[in-house]
């Protein structure tokens, strides 16, 4: 990264977390009223804060950035209202940014909150009987407030718990179980969590499905990825050498109250979320949103009750707009460009494809489903976030009407290879947090540890995407 002086660096900073925060409202007010003529706006201030990311970022993320620009040029070249055409790539890249931003108050929160710290300790220490269940189902409900914040903080309780087992070889082991536990748990929420990106790209992106049609099935695929992980872990134990000790089981800090708060949270959310879903009729993207940083205000609130609560709100606010917001600069460069990539590359791909005579609704449509499994987590293994190959390949699907199924089970497809890519592919954050964990690369982690477990969810995920289409849909 260059160097700057820190005047300008603290310059920066300001004016990129004031423009964030600035889409994020414009976004908020889009989805309530998307009758005004708010998207101008938004995709404005997107181009604006999109320059000042250049000026920061380096390597991969500065090459979306001119991917993006080289985009836009032919777009501007080939068509005459390529305003018209820039624009949903735009909106799709502030929605992006503005979801991002929210879901990451939750995660400023959690940071001082001790009865989170406390229940993520508990579900670390575990004994082994139940400990990779534990994880499992722990990180999804972590994952629902701290998004990729849960793995960050779980994987960094496991590791120490980790290192209080004297022996090297079962520490070895217990490492890679207790990460593989957590990051298939994560992976697990990505196709039923109203706020992963994968509910709320596809939702976006296919039209006639939203979360609430498709909770259940991928609900489903979700306990299938962490069925199979859970059942393989059981099976596939490690074997230890002769030399390895008798286990001594330290005593489990706390109790399963431990987790009420963190159940608590998620029933908040929960109810106001889905209450003013079925009142406004707001798409559930917009209305978390909305929701969130209201809570995540409130529970610094609650935690700072004692003391002067009003400044200390104020102070955490200033200080996540000025700091924590600039600091995601590389993660919201590589999440809002995949968006609008995506988005303008599909649009520029179908008159193509349309031009050379490819015609794909004359595929059966369970070869289809399961070609979109696939193609996720295998355009994944080149660099392909996810974001943008949903974002890309969506708009050249057929439409559900001319595959004879239900738009939903093309939301379930993609959803499961969404998940499926976050286990195999080397180029994701989840692979590469529990490589950073672990001291290994983010390939062994995908072709290695999970290699056996990404080839059979490979088979059993397509064959519950073509079963829910053809039979249960």
């Amino acid at each position: 990264m260059t160097s700057y002086p820190e005047s300008h660096r603290t310059l920066w900073d300001r004016v990129t977390g004031v423009l964030l925060v600035a889409i994020t409202g414009l976004v908020i007010l889009h989805e309530w009223r998307p009758d005004w003529p708010i998207a101008h706006f938004i995709s404005v201030l997107v181009i604006l804060v999109t320059g000042l990311f250049a000026v920061r970022v380096r390597g991969s993320r500065l090459v979306f950035i001119i991917l993006a620009c080289v985009l836009t040029i032919i777009t501007v070249r080939v068509s005459p209202d390529f305003v018209a055409r820039l624009e949903p790539g735009l909106g799709t890249a502030g929605f992006i940014g503005a979801f991002f931003c929210a879901l990451n108050c939750l995660r400023n929160a959690a940071g001082t909150s001790k009865a989170i710290e406390n229940c993520g300790l508990f579900l670390a220490q575990q004994p082994p009987g139940r400990r990779y269940a534990a994880l499992t189902i722990g990180t999804q409900a972590f994952t629902l407030l701290l998004n990729y914040g849960a793995i960050a903080l779980l994987g960094t309780l496991a590791i120490a718990s980790a290192r209080k087992e004297s022996n090297e070889e079962i520490r070895g082991h217990r490492v890679r179980r207790m990460l593989l536990a957590i990051q298939r748990g994560f992976i697990a929420t990505l196709p039923w969590s109203p706020m992963s990106f994968a509910v709320v790209i596809t939702t976006t992106v296919i039209p006639g499905t939203s979360w609430i049609a498709g909770f259940w099935p991928c609900l489903v695929t979700g306990i299938i990825v962490s069925g199979i992980g859970w059942i393989m872990d059981s099976i596939f134990k490690p074997r230890l050498s002769a030399s390895a000790p008798v286990i001594h089981r330290g005593k489990v800090d706390g109790s399963w109250s431990s987790v009420i708060p963190l159940l608590m949270l998620l029933t908040i959310l929960g109810v106001v979320a889905g209450l003013l879903h079925w009142l406004s009729g707001v798409r559930v993207g917009g209305i978390i949103i909305t929701v969130v940083p209201v809570i995540a205000l409130g529970w610094i609130a609650w935690q700072f009750r004692h003391e002067d609560t009003v400044n200390v709100v104020a102070s955490r606010a200033r200080g996540y707009v000025y700091k924590d917001i600039p600091s995601f600069s590389n993660e919201l460069t590589l999440l809002m460009m995949a968006g609008f990539i995506g988005t303008t590359g599909g649009h520029l791909l179908l008159p193509l494809l349309v031009s050379a005579g490819i015609e794909l609704s004359s595929i059966p449509s369970w070869a289809v489903l399961i070609a979109v499994v696939w193609l996720i987590p295998i355009s994944g293994q080149f660099g392909m976030n996810p974001i943008m190959a949903v974002s890309l390949f969506a708009p050249l699907l057929p439409s559900a009407a001319s595959m004879g199924v239900d738009p939903v089970a093309i939301m379930v497809a993609i959803t499961a290879g969404w998940s499926l890519s976050g286990a195999c592919s080397p180029f994701t954050a989840t692979t590469l947090l529990i490589g950073s964990f672990a001291n290994i690369s983010a390939s062994r982690v995908s072709w290695i540890w999970n290699g056996a477990y990404t080839l059979v969810c490979a088979v059993v995920l397509p064959l519950w995407v073509v079963l829910y289409a053809l039979v249960l849909s």
